[in-house]
């Protein structure tokens, strides 16, 4: 222990940042900057005798707005200390001498410090020189002046320390006796406490006996984890009674915490206790049922769960598994981490349908077809599809069936479709979307290894059933995607596979599971998306768009109905005549499906709602004032209901007034209110003939995956290079078919009558734009070459396309048209736009048979096999420039 020192009058300065060296205290301290090694060097190391060093603790100015005095004049301006290090403990002490000298704060006081071990060692390969100190807190100063020495800051001083007399005059002070004894008090007490748990604490009885109080308080503190601002205020503490009262506090708080973790201690160990008791009793318990004989199992959720997985229905080896499970859970204690999972696993096995059916009624198909012409207007290829389906089941139940897959846009009715197969066969029927799953856990389930592991949506899904032959849709399947966590497709392949999904293994189940009775059917918008393996396992059924007439149909005899008991409304209240259904079809949507159909039906039932609440609302207050009886009042009231109903014509008679408040007289849509509701008609006929009235534009036939449309190609000539520039998101497929479009019209040119010669360059001083408009849709395909030829002679000849003919076909280089897909969805999309006369290729004629025949009625359906048939079908008139060609 440290005795009495004398201090020089100048000491040099190490300054520990948010750190306090207190009297008494030890500490190990690594110096690598310069500045510090320039210290340690002259301060320490070069002396013969023991030097002495200044420690002064330092902070932020950010830091030092909120705390006791702060020396901060006079540091020097040109101390050369950039990167001062001090290393607590063996981790390097905070740099303070990088900062601007005004962001750093000085403490007004500190601990001169002695090295009781000093080592010097050199770091390789740099060379740089670093100390390793060892130092004692030995007592208080004040600081005085701060300056620099070369690289490191030296204070003048002054001592805090008590002399011999003053500190014999305090040791008389009884306040001071009687914290004195406080303080031993509460020391003794913890060093009992330490040497209980610790089995130490014999040499620090001993400094309470040989040390004098005010150092042991500095001693104590010391070895604390109190906060930096604490101990500050220890190192202010000069008066001793002072600091004899904070370092009691300080220790008496210190021994409040053992207590309490003690108290936490005890009390988790008396849980622990507490569970192996209740353990030995419950087995006490259970052998005294036994003896008994009075076994409560309706109170035992073991035994219920046990008896629950007898009735399940099992198979041998799964039963076997089950029971080994079971036998796992008896052994473990509710309170077991492994406890919930095991017996929700158990559960799971319990629920499934293990040999669970549903009975099949005999199939009748007569009803099964009036059950499908019911729910679905048209569709006769694909009700036949299905209606041979169920009779292979009737002649047959247990055939392996093909997996239905239908393919076509949307709103066309694939859903209702499956949930109508269900109807007719008598099975419950479940519903798993596949739109947007990226992880093969999905469909195969998760294994029980990982938390909040479950099982896939196909052995959820038969659970919520509770039967093994249900008819599951897998929605969607279009829509899978792939990423690190597997690929849902390939999960699918062993689904969908009748010699595969007879043992299916979930890797939550982690047993196989007979699939085989499940019966699947598949929706989807696009087949390309599809895997080829996944599609091979599929018999894929497509469905057109509807027809505007096939449309008609199903919104009077589906849509109408089903839209009016939605909202609460019925004939008496609204009716839709067939023509006003007919000019929203014509007029509001162009798509393959009904959905936009059916929205707009249901905006004019809002709006008739709204009347309908309307009027009761004023019929109500009507009556009210009509016990008045006073002609005023009605006179007023006739008139407000005017204003409220909004339907009324401004020159109305009280007669026509009280006869639209009749329930009796439905509203009857007609043509003001459909451009009131439904703002003005969005399509009409008239728009092809207006974007082909100038040379340059045809009309195409593409294939999307929400039906067909009709594309208009614009093209346009202008001074240039004879470049050809194309715009409208094209992709590099209908980039490629404009090139060999243009190339062929260049070869041709004399022969079309285009250039006066051979050696006439059609390009020459001029480029040719070409535009697909909807610019922010993107493109692509080759069922656009046939179309891009006709835009460019029509430019070059300055010749109009003939606006009620559209077109599809791919193009090759020499002039031969080839067969395109889609046919079906694109003749009706022609149908839909009012286009009167079709191009095709030759080899798709075949196609045709699947367009229904009131279709093909309406239209014109022209052939090509090269490219000099569909110019001559293109343009009004025939090819004028035909006779003059030797093609």
């Amino acid at each position: 222990m440290a005795e009495s020192v004398e201090l020089p009058s100048r000491l040099g300065i190490l300054p520990f940042k948010n750190k306090v060296l207190l009297p008494g205290a030890i500490i190990r301290i690594r110096c690598t900057s310069p500045s510090s090694v320039k210290l340690v060097e002259q301060e320490l190391w070069q002396r013969e005798e023991k030097g002495l060093i200044g420690i002064l603790p330092v902070r932020d100015a950010a830091e030092a707005a909120t705390v006791g005095p702060m020396l901060s004049q006079g540091v020097g301006s040109d101390s050369g200390e950039r990167s001062s290090k001090v290393q607590v403990g063996t981790s390097d002490s905070q740099r303070v001498d990088g900062k601007n000298q005004q962001d750093i704060h000085w403490h007004t006081r500190g601990v001169a410090a002695r090295a009781l071990h000093l080592s010097r060692g050199v770091e390789k390969p740099s060379g740089r020189v670093t100390y390793v100190v060892v130092l004692e807190g030995l007592c208080r100063f004040s600081v005085q002046e701060l300056s620099t020495r070369g690289t490191y800051y030296t204070a003048r001083i002054s001592p805090l320390e008590m002399t011999k007399s003053e500190m014999e005059h305090v040791e008389q002070d009884p306040e001071f006796i009687t914290l004195s004894r406080q303080f031993k008090a509460t020391a003794t007490e913890l060093i009992s406490v330490l040497e209980q748990k610790q089995k130490t604490g014999g040499r620090t009885k001993v400094l309470l006996e040989t040390v004098p109080v005010h150092k042991l308080a500095d001693i104590f503190v010391a070895s604390f984890e109190i906060s930096f601002e604490e101990q500050l205020s220890m190192l202010d503490s000069v008066d001793l009674k002072v600091r004899l009262s904070k370092a009691t506090e300080l220790v008496d708080r210190h021994l409040q915490s053992i207590h309490v973790a003690e108290k936490i201690t005890q009390k988790v160990e008396g849980q622990l206790s507490k569970s192996q008791k209740e353990f030995l009793l419950r087995q006490q318990m259970r052998a005294i049922k036994e003896e008994l004989g009075d076994n409560d199992d309706d109170e035992d959720d073991v035994a219920a769960l046990e008896r629950k997985m007898q009735s399940a229905g099992m198979p041998s080896n799964i039963w076997k598994h089950a029971q080994r499970e079971l036998r796992r859970l008896k052994k473990m204690q509710p309170q077991q981490p492994g406890y919930n999972s095991s017996r929700v696993y158990l559960e799971l096995l319990a629920d499934l349908p293990w040999e669970k059916a549903t009975e099949e009624f005999e199939l009748d198909l007569r009803v099964a077809k009036e059950r499908l012409d019911s729910d679905h207007y048209g569709l006769v290829k694909v009700k036949q599809r299905i209606i041979e389906y169920l009779a292979v089941r009737k002649l047959k139940p247990d055939a392996r069936g093909p997996v239905l897959c239908f393919v076509g846009p949307p709103g066309v009715g694939k859903t209702s479709l499956a949930s109508s197969i269900a109807a007719a066969l008598g099975r419950k029927f479940i519903r798993i979307s596949l739109g947007g799953v990226k992880d093969e856990a999905d469909i195969r389930g998760h294994r029980r290894t990982y938390i909040g592991s479950m099982p896939g949506r196909l052995i959820d899904g038969l659970k919520r059933v509770s039967v093994c032959n249900p008819v599951m849709l897998l929605d969607e399947i279009d829509k899978t995607g792939s990423d690190v966590r597997g690929d849902p497709a390939s999960a699918l392949l062993e689904v969908l596979d009748p010699e595969q999904n007879k043992t299916f293994n979930d890797h939550y189940l982690n047993v196989p599971f007979d699939l085989s009775k499940v019966i699947f059917v598949a929706t989807a918008n696009r087949m390309q998306p599809i895997p080829p393996p996944l599609l091979d396992r599929m018999e894929v059924i497509e469905l057109p768009g509807y027809t505007p007439e096939e449309k008609l149909k199903i919104a009077m005899h589906h849509l109408i109905p089903r839209v009016l008991d939605q909202h609460g409304l019925s004939t008496e209240f609204l009716q839709i005549p067939e023509a006003m259904v007919k000019l929203v079809i014509q007029g509001y949507t162009r798509e393959a499906g009904v959905r936009n159909l059916e929205r707009n039906l249901a905006a004019l039932a809002r709006a008739a709602a709204v009347r309908v609440a309307e009027h009761e609302q004023a019929v109500s207050v009507s009556k009210d004032v009509h016990s008045l009886a006073s002609p005023i009042v009605e006179s007023r009231l006739a008139d407000g209901g005017e204003v409220e109903m909004e339907v009324i014509p401004m020159g109305a008679t009280n007669h026509e007034i009280s006869s639209t408040f009749k329930i009796s007289s439905p509203l009857i849509v007609d043509e003001d209110m459909l451009e009131k509701v439904l703002g003005p008609p969005r399509f009409d006929d008239k728009e092809a003939a207006e974007r082909v009235a100038t040379p340059g534009v045809s009309v195409g036939l593409v294939w999307t995956s929400v039906g067909g449309e009709v594309q208009f190609v614009e093209a346009t000539a202008m001074a240039g290079k004879g470049e050809l520039h194309l715009t409208g998101q094209l992709g590099d497929v209908i980039k490629e078919s404009a090139q060999i479009a243009l190339t062929w019209v260049r070869a041709r040119a004399t022969d079309l009558m285009l250039a006066a010669s051979d050696e006439t360059n059609l390009l020459e001083g001029r480029d040719v734009h070409i535009h697909f408009p909807a610019g922010a849709v993107p493109k692509d395909g080759p069922s656009a070459g046939v179309t891009l030829v006709t835009a460019l002679v029509s430019l070059f000849s300055q010749k109009r396309v003939r606006a009620d003919t559209a077109m599809t076909g791919e193009m090759t280089l020499r002039g031969l048209v080839l067969p395109v897909g889609g046919i079906k969805d694109k003749v009706l999309a022609a149908h839909r736009c009012g286009i009167k006369r079709v191009i095709l290729p030759e080899r798709n004629l075949k196609d045709l048979t699947e367009v229904p025949s009131a279709v093909l009625a309406g239209l014109e359906i022209i052939v090509a096999k090269r490219m000099e048939d569909v110019l001559e079908q293109a343009f009004e008139g025939g090819c004028p420039w035909r006779q003059h060609s030797k093609l």
